[in-house]
C-alpha cells in the first residue's frame, strides 16, 4: 500500500495574467514521491513523471486545471526488491498499465491551502481523490514574478 504520496512540480509560463495561464513541466526539478508500508527499509520511493498540463488562474482557482502522467515502470525505492514488488502484478502491474493518470476536476481554496479534486486512474481502474496543493513562487524570485512556480501537492493512496 502506498501510504503517502508527493508532487513537487516545478513549473513556469511565459506570463501571468488573470484568466487560466499554460504553466510547462520543468521535469528536471519535479518530482513525485511517495512512502509505503513495508516491516524495514526507509519506506520511501518515486517515480518519474512524464507528463503534465496546467492551466492555472492565480486570481480564480476555480478555473485551473491540472492533468498528470506518471511512469508506473520507472518506480524506484529505497529497497530495490520493493520497487520491483510495487511494479509486478499484484500492485501496479506496471507492465500491463504503464502508467498512473490524474485528472483534476476541481481546485478550491487558496494559492496556499488549495484542495484538487480529481480522478487517479491505477492499472487502469480510475477512483476519486482529493490531493491538497500549495503554490509557491521559487526562491529568490521578485513577489511579482509568477512566472516561475513550485507546485506542491500531498495525499494519501491506498491501493486497495
Amino acid at each position: 500500500m502506498i501510504r503517502r504520496i508527493a508532487l513537487a512540480l516545478c513549473v513556469m509560463t511565459a506570463q501571468a495574467t488573470a484568466a487560466p495561464e499554460s504553466y510547462r513541466l520543468d521535469t528536471a526539478r519535479s518530482t513525485v514521491g511517495f512512502t509505503y508500508d513495508f516491516p524495514i527499509g526507509n519506506n520511501r520511493g518515486t517515480m518519474p513523471i512524464t507528463a503534465a498540463e496546467m492551466r492555472i488562474d492565480l486570481d480564480d482557482l476555480d478555473t485551473s486545471r491540472i492533468n498528470v502522467t506518471l511512469d508506473a515502470t520507472g518506480v524506484r525505492a529505497d529497497l530495490p526488491f520493493a520497487a520491483e514488488a510495487m511494479k509486478g502484478s499484484e500492485l501496479l502491474d506496471a507492465a500491463r498499465h504503464p502508467t498512473i493518470t490524474f485528472r483534476s476536476t476541481a481546485i478550491t481554496g487558496t494559492l496556499q491551502e488549495a484542495q484538487i479534486t480529481g480522478l487517479l486512474t491505477v492499472r487502469g481502474t480510475t477512483h476519486p481523490i482529493t490531493l491538497t496543493a500549495g503554490l509557491y513562487r521559487q526562491p529568490g524570485t521578485d513577489p511579482k514574478d509568477l512566472s516561475h512556480l513550485t507546485i506542491l501537492l500531498t495525499g494519501t493512496l491506498n491501493r486497495h
